[in-house]
């Protein structure tokens, strides 16, 4: 009888310690059928920004193309939002997980959370500081930077005097941007001030004022993204004042001001295009197939003809 009750007590222990190390159904990676649908998650900085909302149609396009379901929250510009967002998807059982950070470093803890549960990440054009992740589809941020220096070289001559206007700190593509431009200014441009405006238009257009009174020699101004650089043009016109303004993105208010002759030039990038070529990487993932680590989508200078 007693060996009995500890047979019976022996398996008791054993069944809890097992069920204490079951993960939560939502936990388990999962296993698709025949004609599963995979669920992609895809979490973006913003959609206030026309950039990143081209950004999503290229994955939802490309996901719908693939069969694949797409959900996707907007962060807001909030990186403590955008943590949440990511573990609310991985709670919905996503299969991979693409990522746009609103900043690189806080985002950090949402990937290692992915890592733990084995859904693959890929970034979008920003990277992530820490945690793994299969591919970052971007463009080449450093050298976009470098091209919009040497633009304003090109028009305005060595020693010019130019502003810069920087992104969300924090974020890899104002980083990289930065430096990129700095390799080219640091040597020929004269910086005299250099501020953010969180790639926002309306920040752009209010720190533009403000600095367009400290400076009235300014001859140029870099935005980190279209967005701020169309801000500070309206700030720029409404002042009178005769400055060159290149931006960043190629989104198309921006192409349509190049074309009108009022923004000078941008960086443009292809944001949907960015999208498509991350759903292709997750898919390849998936299937087990080997990624590289960083995936380049083209650059081009876009100036009025």
């Amino acid at each position: 009888m007693k060996k009995a009750l500890l047979l019976i007590m022996s398996l008791s222990v054993f069944l809890l310690g097992a069920c204490s190390l079951e993960p939560p159904s939502w936990a388990k990676p999962a296993k698709k059928g025949d004609g599963e649908k995979i669920k992609i998650g895809l979490s973006v900085s913003t959609l206030n920004n026309p950039f990143f909302v081209s950004m999503k149609n290229g994955v939802i396009d490309e996901a719908k193309k693939q069969g694949a379901e797409v959900i996707v929250v907007d962060a807001q510009n909030d990186s403590a939002k955008q943590v949440n967002d990511v573990e609310d998807l991985l709670q919905q059982g996503i299969d991979t997980l693409l990522i746009n950070p609103t900043d690189s470093a806080a985002i950090s803890t949402a990937v290692q959370s992915a890592n733990n549960l084995d859904v693959p990440v890929v970034t979008l054009d920003r990277s992530t500081d820490k945690g793994d992740v299969a591919t970052l589809v971007a463009s080449d941020n450093v050298k976009g930077g470098q091209m919009a220096g040497d633009f304003i070289v090109k028009q305005l001559g060595e020693g010019a005097k130019v502003v810069e206007l920087e992104g969300v700190p924090g974020a890899s593509a104002t980083r990289e941007r930065g430096k990129g431009f700095h390799n080219v200014a640091d040597q020929k441009l004269d910086v005299v001030a250099k501020q953010t405006a969180d790639f926002d238009r309306t920040k752009g257009l209010n720190v533009m004022e403000n600095v367009l009174q400290g400076n009235p020699d300014i001859k140029a101004i870099f935005a980190h993204n279209d967005e701020m650089a169309l801000g500070a043009l309206q700030a720029i016109n409404s002042s009178g004042r005769d400055v060159l303004v290149v931006g960043f993105d190629g989104n198309e208010d921006a192409i349509n001001a190049v074309k009108e002759g009022k923004l000078a030039a941008t960086v443009a990038q292809q944001p949907d295009l960015i999208g498509e070529l991350a759903v292709k990487a997750a898919s390849d993932v998936l299937e087990g197939k080997k990624v590289e680590k960083k995936i380049a989508a083209p650059l081009k200078l876009m100036v009025k003809e």
